[in-house]
């Protein structure tokens, strides 16, 4: 039988819970609690002073402080671990939650914790607005509350219990599929992608289907780089090939479609071997043009569609960029090859495309070069431009012999 585990704070929601729990039960799946109250003795299997002891910490000196902030870290960081725990013995197979914003955030930063593919349900207030904080780079599914989690009536009767019916059907598919035999597993390669870099991406991705490995594309916009490297992190992947490093970018300037000051980190960090290159390292990301900040006026634009603005990075940006990528590849762990493709960096960046800036580009190269100076990272210059026939077809069989190579 199907595993779910609730997560909640039961010194407040107790009863909200209790009903939930028989609900989960109802539809065919066993319930395990995780109590992230500091104030509870409701009773559940993970006691609140248990999940405080997880992180470290000690209940009755987190509620002494009366710190609500630092409590809720605490809490989340001992229900993530309890979590993992759990999950790594096989025990469970859901998790379920339902809260306003701190409650969302607490349960949600643990859900976040495990592998992608494990079924993750979040009843929340906070699930008509943005939910880029509760979701992060993981596959945690927001359902809105409509109403706030206060008491069972008419509406939340209704949406608590799809919810229970939901998580209780996944977490048995999810039961089904860890019973299933084992069968033959291609490798899995991540590769980032945008759509001004799609032509050398396309002739990669076919290239290594040939060679035997199964590609999975993420288009380069934040969330796609940070999910890339979330299955880099949890060992799904065998190898790495991040053309479209373009998220670093954004990061640098302040554009819209930024992975963070991390991205470029995670492969190198568990020693997955990649080859990256610098795509669409040219440009930096907003919305609508009349919403690019003002400070920006004057820049090279390019308006990609009513919703994109595209800025061309100069050349003080580029040698920055170049900086940090050398540094980011010198420090990984595993094999490394970085391609530097002379000819341009995007679908825009050619002779007579608007973004065409050699002068920037060289810039970056150079960075780079420097960057990696006496690591073991191979540099493969090129003269071609990133979508050249043949430069994504040279990139995937440059990471096919690491990949022979790493064993």
């Amino acid at each position: 039988m199907a595993t779910v585990v609730l997560i909640g704070t039961l010194d407040t929601k107790g009863a909200e819970y209790d009903w939930l729990a028989d609900k989960v039960r109802e539809h065919g799946a066993e319930v395990r609690t995780i109590d992230v109250g500091t104030h509870s003795a409701h009773g559940a299997d993970a006691t609140p002073a248990e999940v405080a002891a997880a992180s470290g910490q000690d209940l009755e000196a987190l509620t002494a402080a009366d710190d609500r902030g630092a409590a809720m870290d605490a809490m989340a960081d001992g229900a993530a671990a309890i979590l993992l725990e759990w999950f790594g013995t096989g025990e469970i197979h859901g998790v379920l939650a339902l809260g306003g914003s701190g409650g969302s955030s607490v349960a949600s930063r643990a859900m976040r914790a495990l592998p992608v593919g494990v079924p993750k349900l979040l009843v929340s207030t906070m699930a008509a607005g943005d939910v880029s904080p509760y979701v992060g780079e993981s596959d945690v599914t927001m359902m809105y509350s409509v109403v706030d989690v206060a008491g069972i009536n008419s509406v939340s009767e209704q949406v608590f219990g799809n919810a229970a019916a939901a998580i209780a059907g996944m977490a048995a598919e999810e039961e089904a599929r860890r019973l299933r035999p084992e069968g033959d597993h291609k490798p899995l390669i991540g590769m980032s992608m945008f759509g001004l870099t799609t032509p050398a991406v396309d002739e990669a991705r076919a290239e290594l289907t040939a060679l035997g490995y199964e590609a999975l594309v993420f288009h380069a916009t934040g969330s796609g780089g940070r999910a890339m490297e979330k299955l880099a992190t949890d060992g799904r992947l065998a190898g790495v090939l991040d053309l479209t490093t373009t998220e670093l970018a954004d990061d640098l300037v302040g554009g819209v479609l930024t992975a963070g000051p991390r991205r470029l980190e995670a492969a190198g960090a568990v020693g997955i071997p990649q080859v990256v290159s610098l795509g669409a390292i040219d440009m930096v990301n907003f919305g609508p043009r009349e919403l690019v900040p003002e400070r920006f006026d004057g820049r090279n634009f390019v308006v990609h569609n009513p919703t994109v603005t595209l800025m061309r990075t100069t050349v003080e940006e580029n040698a920055e960029l170049g900086r940090r990528i050398g540094a980011k590849l010198a420090a990984a762990t595993g094999p490394v090859a970085v391609v530097l493709p002379a000819g341009g960096l995007s679908g825009i960046d050619a002779p007579g495309k608007p973004f065409h800036d050699p002068e920037a580009d060289t810039a970056a190269f150079a960075a780079v070069r420097e960057g990696v100076a006496g690591s073991a990272v191979e540099v493969i210059e090129s003269e071609q431009h990133i979508n050249d026939p043949g430069l994504g077809r040279d990139a995937a069989r440059t990471l096919h012999a690491l990949i022979q190579q790493a064993g």
